[in-house]
């Protein structure tokens, strides 16, 4: 046989060969778009469930908020309670409202977001946070400070929900500052985005905390539900951003959210 002929089924044997292994590889990848696609499916009819499970909890629930709500009425009427019942009344009372808070906060986390995108300045929206938020950052000895740069920022955004974004995390920076301290909000332009800083001067977040602090659930404070930042994260992901975090423990953090300009 010629040369020619040897090359040619070389030739043929090798794309054979590379053939195999694009279509084994083509197939692995079917199968793990299947697997993701089936594990979607299955984390959507989780959601589902899990949001319709909230529901059912929360109109018992409502009726165990009522009913001890008259039975300390009556109880209240009546001169001979003991200190020891009335407690037990108020504790039950208080763990109630904590998980109706934590099945809202639920709701309002696992709810389909609707957007309702303008154009916004971003400063003006700080300043009138600055505003709303002032008195009670003072009442913890902490300064409000808005950095409003010399030219406008703006955002085709969702207002409210954005809004609602940075307040979470200003609550988020008001707890870290148990001893007073300041935060600072700003807005600005980088590279074909527009930024919201949110910067506190509190304890600071370590690489382990920061590296969980926006699932949900993931709490330090005690009492917290932890789905303030998830939340968060959310809003600015569902406006086709990000949020980053900058912090050292023991300086203070800086949160910043970056939107589609």
């Amino acid at each position: 046989m010629s040369a020619f002929w040897w090359g040619l089924l070389a030739g043929l044997a090798a794309a054979l060969v590379i053939s195999a292994f694009a279509a084994r590889a083509a197939y692995r990848r079917i199968i793990r778009l299947q697997l993701r696609a089936k594990q979607a499916e299955r984390l959507a009819e989780l959601g589902t469930l899990t949001g319709g499970l909230a529901h059912e909890i929360k109109n018992p629930l409502s009726t165990v908020q009522l009913n001890l709500q008259l039975l300390a009425e009556d109880l209240a009427a009546d001169k001979q309670i003991s200190p020891r019942l009335s407690n037990r009344l108020n504790t039950a009372q208080r763990e109630t409202t904590r998980l109706r808070e934590i099945l809202d906060d639920f709701l309002r986390y696992a709810g389909k977001i609707e957007l309702d995108r303008k154009p916004v300045e971003l400063n003006g929206m700080l300043e009138e946070l600055v505003d709303f938020f002032a008195p009670q950052a003072q009442l913890q000895r902490v300064q409000m400070r808005h950095q409003a740069g010399a030219e406008p920022v703006m955002a085709e955004i969702d207002e409210r929900m954005i809004k609602q974004a940075v307040l979470n995390l200003m609550l988020n920076a008001l707890q870290a500052m148990d001893d007073g301290g300041e935060l600072i909000l700003s807005a600005g332009k980088r590279e074909g985005e527009a930024t919201i800083d949110v910067i506190d001067t509190g304890k600071g977040i370590g690489p382990e905390a920061a590296a969980q602090i926006f699932d949900a659930y993931y709490s330090t404070k005690s009492g917290g539900t932890g789905l303030g930042l998830a939340m968060t994260q959310r809003i600015v992901q569902e406006h086709g951003g990000k949020i980053t975090l900058a912090s050292e423990v023991g300086k203070g953090s800086d949160f910043t959210i970056h939107l589609p300009n």
